[in-house]
């Protein structure tokens, strides 16, 4: 369904630019292409929701060790992204907050874009959430600059509809998927290039690294991106819920962080506790 309901949306869109100046008969055609778009875009989004009311958060590890803060959490809203797609429903962000000094540049109006070296974030060990086997890796795409200032924001949104366009590995950048059995799958996005630490086939144990935190993909300064999904293909599964053991406010907690909110994950290999759910 996705894939017809996008041919629909960007030949109608196309139709519809085209037909506006030249042709009555071709906007027309673009305008129900559009309203069929729509309309699929509903339905599916119906299936979704569906699909994942159901589901019992999976326990997993934290994949990163220390003091990070979460962003776009399902903690907050569901979809945490404002969006399904690419299996994003209960996705969430983390980004690295030192303890030992090291500044996280902050979001402002200069410098407008800042190498991604200059983020305590970049080159952080990602470690698997669960024992399971990797089915996807990739490791090719380039960390770019950040987009961490007031004059680049509108520059960020138009690169995402762009990389949206382009498809979903040019959104989650380089990434690395682990079958943790039980139809159930992990996905750590964003990733440094050329970091890949395992490769299709492999079976990891909790904590075993993955790669590095990067800043690939459609991403405005060096994060780890994680979720749960139904399939492999975040292109074609569903979010799936998930729950972190972690510290916050002097206590342990089990759940996802809020947005904004100041965690810190430790244990085994440098991960929190995995915890049977």
């Amino acid at each position: 369904m996705r894939r017809w309901r996008n041919a629909c949306f960007y030949l109608g869109a196309a139709g519809v630019l085209v037909g506006a100046g030249a042709s009555l008969a071709v906007w027309s055609a673009g305008a129900v292409l559009l309203a069929v778009s729509a309309v699929g875009h509903g339905l599916f989004r119906r299936a979704r929701v569906r699909t994942q009311a159901g589901l019992e958060p999976r326990a997993v590890a934290v994949p990163v060790a220390g003091r990070w803060r979460a962003m776009n959490s399902p903690a907050d809203r569901v979809p945490s992204h404002g969006v399904h797609t690419c299996a994003q429903t209960y996705a969430v962000d983390v980004v690295h907050e030192p303890e030992d000094g090291a500044r996280r540049p902050g979001f402002g109006w200069w410098p407008l874009m800042r190498r991604p070296e200059e983020f305590p974030a970049f080159g952080v060990p990602v470690r698997a959430s669960a024992e399971g086997v990797v089915v996807r890796v990739s490791d090719g795409q380039r960390d770019h600059l950040s987009r961490s200032s007031w004059p680049v924001l509108p520059y960020l949104f138009a690169e995402g509809l762009v990389r949206q366009a382009l498809g979903g590995r040019f959104l989650v950048g380089n990434h690395v998927v682990v079958d943790l059995g039980d139809g159930v799958y992990a996905l750590a996005a964003h990733l440094r290039r050329g970091s890949a630490a395992v490769a299709v086939g492999d079976r990891v144990g909790v904590g075993d690294v993955l790669g590095r935190c990067g800043n690939s993909g459609n991403s405005s300064e060096p994060h780890v991106h994680f979720q749960l999904m139904t399939g492999p293909d975040f292109r074609h599964a569903f979010g799936h819920p998930f729950a972190w053991t972690y510290r916050a406010g002097g206590e342990a907690r089990t759940g996802v962080p809020a947005g904004g909110e100041l965690f810190t994950a430790s244990g085994p290999h440098g991960v929190a506790e995995h915890t049977s759910g």
